[in-house]
């Protein structure tokens, strides 16, 4: 935000520095003076705005990760509004950590068209949904002893950081009904993804969400009433994978006579990778693509790998490159770990090019989505 009487460069000496910057040098730099708000306190210009919190962070949020935060925000608004179409990754627990407050809403309102999760995080969203008001916060978590933890434990309560998940109102509630579907397809020789059997829970009216729950705040009941796709790598790294697991298994250490189940039902990973080959060609057609990575691991380097395996695996020479990468997380740029490894890495891989933006904001997810969406929904 500029006076429309302040020039760019107040003083002329820096613009003749600016001007002797090499020309690859300048294009990273933009002049402090281009970012100020003026002679009015931003109190004032949040008290004026119509979108005070969008406002607010581009007069506060200037440096360091606030302002990566900001520029990935402005970068992924125009790109939106010039028609590009954005994939989001979800890692962690942010689900429990109630991601889908901000996420949902960006989906309802059009500005997210594909999700990879997490088994966990998918999950875990119809957790809050069906058992909200039997989680509790506990911001001092780091004092518990390891008695108490194990008091939790007894109680049927699993903690997950600073929350905790309570197992008998919310994963044996949709036990039941997810194991229904599952004898039933392997009766009737059908085999769905694991996301599918989830989104007949809301389909057909076998959950309902918990009196002190808000259903706007569950991502993943407004990704099924948007019908958009949802990709889930590793689904036997979640409490109802593991549960599946069980129900398949005929081993000599199974103690029970219960049910076992044919594991083919059950769609795999693979099936997800080659259903991305064809949603990322038929969409990149028309719409250039963005890569928004909320912390790391399984869920972003499956879907990111999709456009070099397109162009390496299937040998395909018109093959769009994602139009920009940014990563929200805390892990370092060291010792391998994907989290850590920073955009132009991915070059090497071919997972980016070197047109794509890219921007890395070293913060918790929970600080910084938050500012990012607020951004996009124009508030």
């Amino acid at each position: 935000m500029i006076c429309a009487s302040m020039s760019i460069y107040p003083h002329e000496s820096m613009k003749k520095k600016f001007d002797q910057l090499s020309p690859n040098l300048k294009k990273y730099v933009i002049p402090e003076a281009s970012r100020t708000g003026g002679a009015e306190g931003v109190s004032s210009l949040v008290k004026k705005s119509k979108t005070p919190i969008s406002t607010f962070a581009e007069r506060a949020l200037l440096h360091c990760n606030g302002g990566a935060t900001l520029q990935a925000a402005l970068w992924l608004k125009k790109h939106l509004e010039e028609g590009g179409r954005l994939v989001v990754t979800i890692a962690g627990a942010l689900s429990s950590f109630q991601i889908g407050v901000t996420l949902a809403e960006l989906i309802r309102q059009g500005k997210v068209h594909l999700i990879s999760a997490t088994a966990a995080n998918h999950e875990e969203s119809y957790y809050r949904y069906v058992a909200h008001s039997h989680y509790g916060y506990i911001p001092r978590y780091t004092e518990l002893t390891p008695e108490q933890e194990a008091e939790l434990r007894d109680a049927g309560l699993r903690r997950i950081t600073d929350t905790f998940l309570p197992e008998d109102e919310s994963v044996r509630i949709m036990e039941p009904h997810l194991l229904k579907m599952w004898q039933a397809a392997e009766k009737k020789g059908e085999r769905y993804f694991p996301h599918e059997y989830f989104r007949r829970l809301f389909a057909e009216n076998l959950i309902k969400p918990d009196p002190a729950a808000n259903p706007h705040d569950c991502w993943t009941y407004a990704a099924y009433k948007k019908n958009i796709p949802i990709i889930i790598p590793g689904f036997e790294d979640s409490t109802m994978g593991n549960i599946f697991a069980s129900y398949t298994y005929a081993g000599k250490h199974r103690s029970d006579s219960g049910p076992v189940i044919n594991p083919n039902i059950m769609k795999s990973g693979l099936e997800y990778f080659t259903s991305l080959y064809d949603w990322y060609m038929e969409t990149s057609e028309e719409h250039p693509i963005a890569f928004l990575q909320l912390g790391g691991g399984i869920a972003a380097d499956f879907l990111i790998c999709v456009v070099p395996s397109l162009k390496h695996d299937l040998k395909l020479s018109k093959v769009r490159d994602w139009a920009g990468f940014i990563e929200i997380g805390s892990s370092p740029m060291s010792y391998g770990s994907y989290s850590g490894a920073g955009g132009k890495e991915k070059i090497t891989w071919n997972k980016l090019s070197t047109t794509s933006y890219y921007q890395i904001i070293q913060s918790d997810v929970t600080v910084a989505f938050p500012w990012i969406a607020a951004v996009l929904l124009g508030l």
